[in-house]
């Protein structure tokens, strides 16, 4: 039985070669690609199938592709990779509502596990930093919007103890993917003090190195919420 070879658009085979020379180290992280004539000449191609190469590199999160500028190799990051799947998890929350509750479970086992490890690593500089973090995300009980962007940089700080520059990336990435349900949440009377009374209690874990006690507060505060959420009714998409 024959094996048919399907036809490749030109921009594909452009994306290839730029790739192939960004992976040997020919074009470095943060350098910047040859322009798009040069390219034109270097494959002997149009600019259509230069330019549809480059938006599909930057989709990728390869390049970034600057109006006036030569697009330019990224500095890979572990933020840059969560990023660059945000869209794709709005979306999927969006039209499965389901998913949200996938969500809800990841973070609670993502998060449970970040509390442990920064009891059992945190420095008295991390638990100062934590300390403060609190003390700033009281400050911000007057901006509904500042408090929801201390409570991500509070949980973010903590993920960042571990040493390991995936976990804050994802656990910020899980907080902003489910912001627009938890929002609403936000508002209802009291919930402010009650987070702020959860987080100290976490810092408070952690400050005593106590793995056990961390964990099992991280898992009160995330599990509280997740049953307020209920309580309060689903936010449609």
């Amino acid at each position: 039985m024959a094996e048919i070879i399907p036809r490749r658009k030109l921009y594909q085979e452009v994306v290839d070669r730029l790739m192939e020379r960004i992976r040997a180290g020919e074009i470095a992280p943060g350098a910047q690609l040859p322009s798009e004539r040069e390219l034109m000449e270097i494959y002997g191609v149009g600019r259509p199938a230069v330019r549809e190469a480059l938006q599909a590199l930057e989709r990728s999160g390869i390049v970034e592709i600057v109006h006036g500028e030569r697009a330019r190799v990224v500095v890979p990051t572990a933020d840059r990779l969560i990023a660059q799947i945000a869209g794709g998890a709005l979306h999927l929350l969006r039209t499965q509502p389901d998913m949200l509750e996938h969500l809800k479970h990841a973070r609670l086992f993502l998060e449970t596990g970040t509390a442990r490890m920064a009891a059992e690593r945190a420095t008295e500089e991390d638990v100062a930093r934590l300390q403060l973090s609190v003390a700033q995300h009281r400050a911000s009980m007057v901006n509904l919007a500042e408090f929801i962007e201390r409570d991500m940089a509070f949980h973010r700080e903590i993920a960042k103890i571990s040493g390991n520059p995936i976990f804050p990336s994802i656990v910020e990435s899980l907080f902003r993917w489910a912001g627009e349900y938890y929002q609403p949440l936000v508002r209802a009377p009291g919930v402010e003090e009650l987070t702020l009374t959860e987080h100290q209690r976490i810092v408070d874990a952690i400050a005593a190195h106590d793995g056990d006690a961390a964990e099992a507060a991280m898992r009160a505060h995330l599990t509280r919420a997740n049953e307020l959420y209920r309580t309060h009714g689903r936010k449609t998409p």
